[in-house]
């Protein structure tokens, strides 16, 4: 790879990335009053991190058994009403003791 195309490929990342941010600035210049479109554009954020982190989590450990003691424990802390800080130390905990189990 040469130093002209370390320009073009920056340049093109850049383009790209601006594109992204900036477009929805220029298609919607008015605040969205429809409460459907608002609804589900709110979703969106939360759809996209679980679309990106639910299948590392399955290769995070190596251990398909590892893992899904790890998500189960995530699981069940997390619909107890528990902190990020706790569900992530559940999970870690669980894999870890599947792992000396085995599994």
């Amino acid at each position: 790879m040469g130093a002209g195309n370390f320009w073009i490929y920056l340049l093109v990342m850049f383009g790209v990335t601006y594109l992204i941010r900036v477009l929805p600035f220029v298609a919607f210049r008015k605040k969205i009053e429809n409460k459907r479109i608002r609804s589900f554009l709110a979703y969106i954020p939360y759809t996209v991190l679980g679309a990106m982190t639910v299948p590392a989590v399955f290769y995070a450990t190596g251990s398909f058994g590892t893992a899904l003691a790890g998500v189960a424990a995530a699981f069940a802390a997390a619909y107890r009403g528990k902190g990020l800080f706790t569900v992530a130390v559940c999970a870690s905990v669980a894999a870890f003791v599947a792992g000396l189990a085995g599994l």
